[in-house]
């Protein structure tokens, strides 16, 4: 037999060597001191040896777990630890005469416990107090805690979704008895954050508690309480990632549209894509997004978007009437010539192919008709000779004609399209540095 085997052998009969009183002897003072402490004792009345003095309550609130936060109904559901400390005046007795015995646990029903309720509670149905014990000291000293789901009302501001914050109050009170009879204080200036479950959508950045003194209307006398305010911000990340930057994507890409070739035949097709795609946007953001009288930041945001994309559609199809104009069309106006084609053409660099940019193009040389050689007109003195000189110089004025009405309406076209292109490339840029400085002013909020 080993050495650890002798020693268990020998505690095992110590204690059946030992007497049997002195495992019960704690048990039958402790049923001793609660049948002396509940003999006369009620819960019905305040714990105090004169009426006219103030009991003095301590609240502590601990947070557990943020359960819910119901923005459309403006309610907090949250897992909270209370404990209450009071002193009881008929709870009190000397701990050297029950054995040392200096604390006791019994059920809180047995004892009286202040009617401190949550004042802006938006449950229906009244929840009852968990059946905890509470722990008494030989001086009187009442320590009950209890665990609690609380529903609260919250006035939730949703006009910096998804980069908002929220304060929400947890107003604690007794609900019949005045400042004279009870009075409430909180324990430190803050609840307790120490034993708090991270929640995946807000993150908590403080808890403090104040005590306030009102006065109602319904009575004369002072309500003390302790508002314990939840300070929240909201995890933007999941919304950023899902909802904002898609639509920063598609708002960069709609004014690409200007830089699209008119003969491809799909500028306007990408501007009535890119609206579709936010309105798919929309609608999702529509059904996250909580109901509320102002319109949140990053509603704000698509509503400028689609309407950007819109505008840009509308003037992508004037422009693409200016490029596709007829060779009815009437030439460019001067002041359009000199404004656009001189002097913003040359800014934007908008050129021919081959042309450098900055410099004008050199006008083409209209061919002029020349008289066909021969010998001088005059009476014909040969069969063969041409007698239809007029007749042919008529014809090759005509053609010649033709040919300049046909170079000045390809002129005119060019004209108009080289204006087109102008106007492209101007408001290419100038979409596209709106849709960069809102994305920009939107993202900057998630820093």
């Amino acid at each position: 037999m080993g050495p650890r085997s002798y020693h268990l052998c020998l505690s095992l009969l110590l204690l059946l060597l030992l007497p049997t009183e002195c495992f019960g002897a704690e048990g039958r003072l402790a049923h001793k001191l609660f049948r002396d402490l509940f003999a006369n004792y009620t819960s019905a009345l305040r714990p105090v040896a004169d009426t006219d003095q103030t009991l003095n309550v301590t609240l502590e609130v601990t947070l557990s777990q943020i359960i819910d936060m119901d923005e459309r109904n403006q309610v907090l559901t949250l897992y909270l630890w209370i404990r209450q400390e009071w002193t009881d005046a008929y709870l009190r007795w000397d701990p050297n005469a029950y054995g040392g015995l200096d604390a006791i646990r019994i059920p809180s029903s047995l004892v009286w416990r202040p009617d401190i309720v949550l004042y802006n509670k938006a449950d229906a149905q009244a929840r009852a107090s968990a059946s905890t014990n509470v722990v008494v000291r030989h001086d009187g000293a009442v320590r009950w805690d209890s665990p609690a789901i609380t529903r609260s009302s919250c006035r939730v501001d949703v006009s910096a979704f998804p980069f908002d914050a929220q304060r929400c109050g947890l107003t604690f009170g007794s609900w019949t008895h005045g400042g004279h009879q009870l009075d409430v204080r909180p324990r430190g200036a803050a609840a307790s954050l120490a034993d708090f479950v991270e929640n995946v959508e807000w993150r908590v950045l403080g808890f403090p508690a104040r005590r306030r003194v009102l006065t109602y209307g319904c009575c004369s006398e002072p309500y003390p309480d302790v508002t314990f305010t939840l300070l929240l911000r909201r995890r933007a990340a999941a919304y950023v990632c899902n909802l904002l930057l898609p639509c920063v994507l598609i708002s960069l890409l709609a004014p690409l549209a200007f830089h699209l070739p008119a003969d491809s035949g799909e500028k306007v097709s990408l501007g009535v894509t890119v609206l579709l795609a936010l309105t798919v946007f929309q609608l999702l953001l529509a059904e996250s997004m909580p109901p509320a009288e102002s319109v949140p930041l990053i509603g704000k945001y698509y509503m400028a978007t689609m309407t950007m994309v819109t505008f840009s559609t509308a003037l992508t199809i004037l422009i693409m009437n200016l490029h596709y104009c007829g060779p009815s069309a009437r030439p460019v106006p001067a002041w359009a010539r000199a404004l656009l084609l001189g002097h913003l053409a040359k800014g934007l660099c908008v050129r021919e192919r081959g042309e450098p940019c900055g410099q004008p193009r050199p006008p083409e040389p209209v061919p002029s008709p020349q008289p066909p050689a021969g010998p001088p007109a005059g009476p014909c003195h040969e069969p063969r000779c041409l007698c239809y000189q007029e007749a042919i110089l008529h014809h090759v004025a005509t053609i010649a004609s033709t040919f300049r009405s046909h170079r000045e309406a390809q002129r005119r076209r060019e004209d108009w399209k080289c204006l087109a292109r102008v106007m492209d490339r101007f408001f290419l840029g100038i979409f596209f540095s709106m849709a960069l400085v809102m994305s920009l002013l939107v993202l900057v909020q998630a820093l």
